[in-house]
């Protein structure tokens, strides 16, 4: 007889031997020890949890010649038919590749007759969510009416597109992804009886890598046996697994939270010249990351580490703080490979976004100083003048043979310091507003409906004069577009406050105007000291 692959040859053969899902294999033993065994049954969840598997027992325990009220036997020859898959009454049908309405139709032709040997017959109906609208219309018919010896037991991935008539006619069991511990202890058992010899520390990795699902597991254990023997190393496991060692992981992690930029930078394209798939050690650095941040939060029991790696971690983030780890977690933890799979540059991108302050990224979003400007020393006094009520700005060089100042055509405007400043480039920003939203109408929205009120701090405060555009503009999408907008034209990462000023009621502040030289040397990033007015008598 050839061979079986391991998650064919270890398949659970009672309901105790199902591993990870408790709760439904006790109330299913439960009904079969009180004979209230359900004519329709859903098992969904993820694939390789035992849906079928548990599908097959119950089949089993239900025609078991020496029980039929309990787990079976495994020995009689009704349970030998089942294990050896040469029992004519258990049908399993394939949703995937029989699942239009004359399959369904040729199971409602058969389902009436007897069973051949056994009590019950029982259908097994695998990814049922891929039967067509019209197959599960005439598999209705069946389950509202069936005969009384016809069980059936339909499994799915995707129960959200399984008919809620076709749910409403079943016992419906929700199998979960299994826990790591009880995959780890399965592997363990499995390779104990295979006389395979291999590291604890390999089997988590395994585990972790089949993320719950018991058949990938088993796989990922025979391919390392196949490829490796019966002797597996945790390097051995972690190389076909893909995973890159611990040791450089770790020395990136400690890298990130010391801000150590040139280290860490060396050690990822260490790993990247080594060929290791960046991705899966991106995700094992998240991983270890997420340990860190366990043990900083006092859950370190529940983190992978073990003891005296603990003691290392608490010493090394003595002075990092939980805020500044979600923020380390949450930039390693989107970081995209999907443009180029090989690029280093994603990670070492989240790595200096990782060690920049808050205030070294806000000065990243302002612009910086023109480099075509040739700074001059010079001041702006005011000057009383007797013909005029607006203060006048003079200009006094410190050093008479200073060279005027040169401004480029592309020269980028500073930043506003007050609202003044803004309302004087308001028109520049609704005009580059132009085209922007869905229906390229964001400056029609803004123009002549709004006026800038007031700033305070990083907050622009919008005053509309219809709740209809304020509602507009409050919208997520619109002021996210409005706030690119602003930073686009004035350079600033403004926020935008929206509040309802009605026109004739707005009272606006009087803009205060200056003449050509005091804007021209205010647009230079000269600053007012203070003003003074004559008044006429």
């Amino acid at each position: 007889m050839a061979s079986q692959v391991f998650y064919r040859k270890w398949r659970p053969q009672t309901l105790a031997e199902v591993v990870g899902q408790e709760p439904i294999t006790k109330t299913l033993a439960n009904a079969l020890a009180t004979g209230r065994v359900a004519h329709a049954y859903l098992f969904c969840g993820p694939r390789g949890t035992g849906k079928t598997s548990t599908g097959r027992i119950l089949a089993k325990a239900l025609n078991c010649l020496t029980n039929g009220k309990g787990e079976p036997c495994n020995t009689c020859d009704m349970c030998q038919a089942f294990n050896e898959g040469r029992a004519l009454d258990l049908v399993e049908i394939d949703g995937a590749s029989n699942r239009g309405i004359d399959e369904i139709r040729d199971l409602r032709e058969k389902i009436n007759f007897a069973p051949n040997l056994a009590r019950y017959k029982v259908y097994i109906i695998d990814e049922v969510h891929m039967l067509t609208e019209p197959a599960f219309n005439a598999l209705l018919k069946t389950l509202e009416e069936p005969p009384p010896h016809a069980i059936f037991i339909l499994a799915t991935t995707e129960v959200h597109k399984v008919p809620l008539t076709i749910l409403s006619r079943c016992q419906r069991f929700d199998f979960r992804r299994l826990p790591q511990a009880a995959v780890v202890n399965k592997l363990k058992d499995i390779s104990d009886h295979e006389g395979i010899k291999i590291a604890p520390q390999a089997l988590a990795l395994i585990a972790k890598a089949a993320t719950g699902s018991l058949r990938d597991a088993e796989n990922l254990l025979e391919q390392l046996v196949l490829y490796h023997g019966s002797d597996i190393s945790l390097e051995q496991a972690q190389s076909e697994l893909g995973i890159s060692g611990d040791m450089r992981i770790r020395q990136l992690a400690e890298h990130i939270l010391k801000k150590d930029v040139a280290s860490g930078l060396a050690v990822i394209n260490n790993v990247a010249v080594d060929g290791v798939d960046l991705r899966q050690f991106t995700r094992g650095l998240v991983d270890y990351l997420r340990d860190i941040l366990l043990v900083k939060s006092g859950a370190g029991d529940s983190s992978a580490l073990p003891a005296d790696t603990i003691k290392e971690v608490k010493q090394l983030i003595s002075n990092v703080s939980l805020g500044e780890l979600s923020k380390v977690i949450r930039l390693f933890a989107q970081v995209d490979f999907r443009a180029d799979p090989q690029s280093t540059l994603p990670l070492e991108l989240a790595l200096v976004d990782s060690s920049l302050t808050a205030a070294e990224k806000t000065r990243k979003a302002l612009p910086e100083k023109p480099a075509d400007i040739e700074p001059a020393a010079s001041t702006i006094q005011p000057r009383k003048t007797e013909s005029a009520k607006e203060p006048v700005a003079v200009v006094l060089p410190v050093a008479a043979e200073l060279p005027p100042i040169k401004v480029s055509a592309t020269t980028r405007q500073t930043p506003p310091q007050n609202i003044e400043q803004i309302r004087q480039r308001w028109n520049d920003f609704i005009n580059a507003c132009r085209g922007v939203g869905s229906s390229g109408n964001l400056d029609a929205l803004l123009r002549k409906a709004c006026e800038a009120i007031s700033l305070e701090g990083d907050t622009l405060v919008l005053g509309f004069y219809h709740d209809f555009h304020r509602t507009k503009i409050e919208d997520p999408k619109y002021r996210h577009l409005v706030e690119d907008k602003l930073r686009d034209v004035f350079g600033v990462p403004y926020h935008v406050r929206c509040v309802l000023t009605p026109k004739d009621k707005a009272a606006k502040p009087q803009q205060q105007t200056y003449n050509p030289v005091v804007n021209a040397a205010l647009e230079m990033g000269a600053r007012i000291i203070e003003e003074e007015h004559k008044h006429d008598e």
